[in-house]
């Protein structure tokens, strides 16, 4: 038994090509290993996910194409690719840009020695009177079911979005954002959008957000507070008009039917703070148990 293995160990091992690794291998696997992990997951949370099934489709039909010599079919293949690669990069602009928005917002590690003035000491970002002003602004209208879009801008500016609006350049109080949301006023339909203690704009304009996961039931409103929470770092407060029920959206993720208590303590941290969406995620998961 010996003598085979060492037998085999001689002809077939042996000739085997082990290259040598080095710690500079080693980083490069982490890195493209990390690298098309995080592609992988983009896509299976976008509509890229449908469009990849569909590319895998094509890539073994060709290969049939390839074991059977079918040299037309190879022929037209081999001339679309370049144009196939352009039309993607057309398809999936928005999902591409959004992509890069998010990897630009992410903490890296070097993040201090390149900060480009994003890591600036601001102090808190709006007072505490602001802060009452919105939790109790968010469940009177609740109790009543009006509909109301708030969202309070972090380190992103929301120029684009603001001039969509209508200004205001108000401080924030509950009753000036209950106004604005009444029913058949002039600035109820469309959002505010908040810096600080303002209300800067009303009746802004936002993106809608196309993600499939999103419940059926959700309208325009939670739509537009999720979407524009997917192209920024804002966070988004949103009170049903059929329910009354509060939600805030982060980051593309929304919690909904939340309580007074945790949007106040959701509003404090931000206060100090800018809010991922990994740490909304777990905060997500605290509120669900």
């Amino acid at each position: 038994m010996t003598s085979t293995f060492n037998s085999f160990a001689k002809n077939y091992l042996s000739k085997l090509y082990l290259p040598r690794l080095t710690w500079t291998d080693v980083i490069e696997i982490i890195i493209i290993a990390f690298l098309l992990y995080n592609v992988l997951v983009w896509i299976k949370n976008t509509k890229a996910w449908a469009l990849l099934k569909g590319i895998i489709v094509v890539i073994v039909f060709a290969i049939i194409a390839y074991i059977l010599n079918l040299r037309t079919i190879l022929w037209i293949a081999g001339k679309t690719i370049s144009v196939g690669i352009i039309a993607l990069v057309i398809i999936f602009q928005p999902e591409l840009r959004r992509a890069l928005e998010q990897l630009g917002r992410k903490k890296i590690v070097f993040g201090g020695l390149f900060s480009f003035g994003d890591n600036k000491d601001k102090g808190e970002r709006f007072s505490e009177k602001t802060l009452d002003a919105l939790v109790r602004a968010s469940y009177e209208m609740g109790a009543v079911k009006t509909g109301a879009l708030m969202v309070i801008e972090q380190d992103i500016m929301l120029e684009e979005y603001i001039r969509t609006g209508i200004d205001v350049d108000g401080y924030v109080t509950s009753q000036l954002l209950i106004n604005i949301f009444e029913h058949n006023t002039p600035l109820h339909d469309g959002a505010v959008i908040i810096r600080g203690d303002r209300i800067l704009s009303a009746t802004c304009y936002l993106p809608l957000s196309d993600n499939i996961n999103l419940s059926k039931e959700l309208g325009t409103r939670h739509r537009a507070g999720v979407g524009i929470s997917e192209v920024s770092d804002c966070i988004t407060i949103i009170v049903s008009e059929e329910t009354g029920a509060v939600s805030v959206a982060v980051g593309g993720e929304l919690i909904r039917d939340i309580d007074a208590s945790s949007l106040r303590n959701k509003l404090e941290y931000i206060r100090k703070k800018t809010i991922d969406v990994k740490s909304f995620r777990l905060w997500r998961g605290r509120v669900k148990q």
